[in-house]
């Protein structure tokens, strides 16, 4: 998605956000947080470079992604406070999380993404964000997602609010519907027999829970801590295997799980690493929501073909599009929205506007479908779409 869009990821960490929505096709023109050690790794990771800042200060902080031209904002305020692991009590680091909101308040992007654990949305302090981000003139899309049922070999629940400037509430529902798996990923579906196990040790809070799992489910949420089989481990009832059958996980392992990629470069102690990779947030998570946010945002933009059919202005109106469709293939108005919204769809996977014939496009499509575990029932809709549109671009 080459262009204008600036996108300026906030607590950025070691870039789980970053990096998904990087896949998913848009631009991170700056990215800031104040943990030495995370900003380390998002270096040497990273073609651009993150910076050393003090988010509390919303406004020096508005005032430098303006200077920058930012124009889309993501991020995961610290969420410890909100966290079941925590205390549960909303303390300063929360604060930051109304910091988040008054910096998108002052900047004004075309939208906004805050991750955060899944209990935030009961939050005091949320609601203070939430205000402040209505207030602003944003309709929010709040939603709870397991990440599992979005390319995640891993049961981690994450709370996302996605504003789009200018809309209503719940704007890009549709496209996250429309996205989600229609079951988990286990671990053997992401990892197939590269791990050489087929169960596994996780160090569990404590001993009335199982610590064995196995890699025909979703490995359990990654925490920060990675600690070995203790010699007086006492088993249990819903252990997926005997101890003796499993081992514990590697933190490159662990990293995968989170979806990074297996040559990210980590930088620092053991100790620093697995927090990091217990925080971060899962990569191919972060790529489902960029894509639902692509998808939502073609709703309200044209789209820019590759071939010489060209508005005066350069631009293929989508106007255009729908009323060729009513035209020509006999569609009613809604039907020929609905079609564009697959477009939209279909253009997350592959480039509609590739010159290759309509077969090899096609089985471009069927193998994106596949790899992405889209319903069968919709697959039909979304290569008929297609046809429609090589249809209207070459006529």
């Amino acid at each position: 998605m080459k262009n204008n869009i600036n996108v300026a990821d906030l607590f950025c960490g070691i870039g789980g956000l970053s990096l998904g929505f990087e896949k998913a096709g848009f631009d991170i023109a700056i990215a800031i947080d104040n943990w030495q050690q995370a900003l380390e790794v998002y270096n040497s990771n990273f073609k651009h470079k993150s910076v050393s800042f003090d988010l509390s200060d919303h406004k020096a902080t508005a005032e430098l992604l303006l200077k920058n031209k930012i124009n889309a904002v993501i991020g995961g305020p610290p969420c410890q406070d909100f966290s079941h692991a925590g205390k549960r009590e909303e303390g300063t680091r929360a604060d930051l999380t109304a910091s988040y909101a008054k910096i998108i308040a002052s900047v004004q992007p075309v939208f906004f993404v805050m991750e955060n654990v899944a209990r935030t949305v009961n939050s005091k302090t949320y609601a203070k964000a939430r205000t402040i981000f209505k207030d602003a003139g944003y309709g929010l899309t709040e939603v709870v997602l397991d990440a599992s049922y979005c390319g995640v070999p891993q049961k981690r629940k994450r709370f996302f609010c996605i504003g789009i400037k200018g809309e209503e509430d719940n704007y890009v529902m549709p496209a996250i519907n429309s996205l989600l798996s229609s079951k988990p990923m286990t671990m053997r579906e992401y990892f197939g027999n590269s791990l050489e196990t087929q169960y596994y040790y996780r160090h569990p809070r404590n001993y009335s829970r199982r610590a064995i799992y196995s890699l025909d489910e979703p490995s359990a949420t990654i925490r920060g801590v990675n600690r070995p089989i203790p010699p007086n481990y006492p088993g249990h009832p819903a252990d997926a295997s005997e101890i003796s059958h499993a081992r514990p996980l590697t933190t490159n392992e662990r990293s995968q799980i989170q979806t990074f990629p297996k040559d990210f470069n980590w930088i620092g102690s053991k100790t620093n690493v697995e927090q990091m990779i217990g925080n971060a947030v899962p990569v191919n998570l972060a790529k489902f929501v960029a894509k639902a946010v692509m998808i939502s945002l073609g709703e309200k933009k044209i789209i820019k073909p590759k071939n010489k059919r060209r508005h005066k202005q350069g631009f293929l109106e989508e106007e255009e599009f729908c009323l060729w469709l009513e035209k020509e293939k006999s569609l009613s108005k809604k039907a020929s929205r609905d079609v564009l919204s697959r477009i939209k769809r279909i253009m997350s996977y592959i480039d509609i506007f590739s010159p290759v014939n309509d077969a090899v496009l096609t089985d471009q499509l069927d193998r994106e479908l596949i790899k992405n575990d889209i319903a069968k029932s919709v697959q039909p809709q979304l290569k008929k779409a297609l046809k429609y549109f090589r249809d209207f671009i070459t006529h």
